[in-house]
């Protein structure tokens, strides 16, 4: 895939493959860290649905850095 500019690693089993063994809520809130190549996201469940809600950060900046990166990757 010669055009592939952002990898979603969307929970554990993608970001272990990827990046090797992490802890996922860590990598989330560090996704800079990853950029341009790689975007890490918990799993959406209901067991993360608590952690978003106590973590601030979640929504406020590392959904719309996510948008902003996908926008950016989608760029010709």
């Amino acid at each position: 895939m010669p055009n592939l500019r952002l990898t979603l690693l969307v929970g554990s089993y993608a970001q272990n493959y990827a990046l090797g063994k992490g802890k996922v809520f860590e990598r989330v809130l560090d996704f800079r860290s990853y950029l341009p190549n790689y975007f890490p996201l918990p799993h959406p469940s209901w067991r993360t649905g608590a952690w978003e809600r106590k973590t601030p950060k979640f929504q406020n900046v590392v959904i719309p850095a996510l948008r902003e990166a996908v926008r950016h990757a989608l760029e010709d």
